[in-house]
């Protein structure tokens, strides 16, 4: 009985032990290595800012944002109510940084607690997101102010043997 029992819980923490460990891809004699993590990434809201690019020259200036911003808002508003719900807020996130969980989230753009997002609400948000990527204040954001560098990540025990 007590083997039973000793198998039993070894069984059940095998499924916990093997989500610690990342899955690698088997090793196929001449195929290309598996491509390495990145280490430069960028943001939803960044992605965003760069897709008010408009006229192509990789810059986005203070006129696009603030022109670029206008048009999201005004494509989620659709009752031109000048105010998103926090459903259509989400929706907005959605299409505009590829994720309706993306940072900022409603809770942080809606100031006064009415459940809603105003334009003035957003607008004074996305100011500040204008601020904190326009690194060396030239009214400018290129597209290294935009993408983040970010070590590989670091496992000690990498080529190394385990004991046992």
């Amino acid at each position: 009985m007590r083997l039973f029992l000793l198998l039993a819980a070894c069984t059940a923490a095998l499924p916990a032990a093997a989500q610690d460990r990342v899955a690698q891809p088997p090793i196929v004699p001449g195929a290309p290595a598996a491509q390495p993590q990145a280490t430069v990434i960028a943001e939803p809201v960044a992605l965003l800012i760069a897709g008010f690019d408009a006229d192509g020259d990789a810059r986005v200036t203070r006129a696009e944002f603030d022109a670029g911003l206008k048009r999201s808002f005004d494509s989620a508003d659709t009752g031109h109510a000048g105010m998103l719900g926090y459903i259509a807020y989400s929706d907005w996130s959605l299409r505009w940084m590829g994720d309706r969980n993306t940072l900022p989230s409603p809770f942080e753009l809606d100031r006064d607690g009415d459940n809603k997002v105003s334009w003035a609400e957003f607008q004074d948000r996305f100011a500040q997101i204008w601020t904190r990527f326009d690194r060396n204040k030239d009214g400018v954001i290129e597209r290294s102010e935009l993408v983040t560098i970010r070590p590989p990540a670091f496992n000690p025990m990498d080529g190394k043997r385990k004991r046992r």
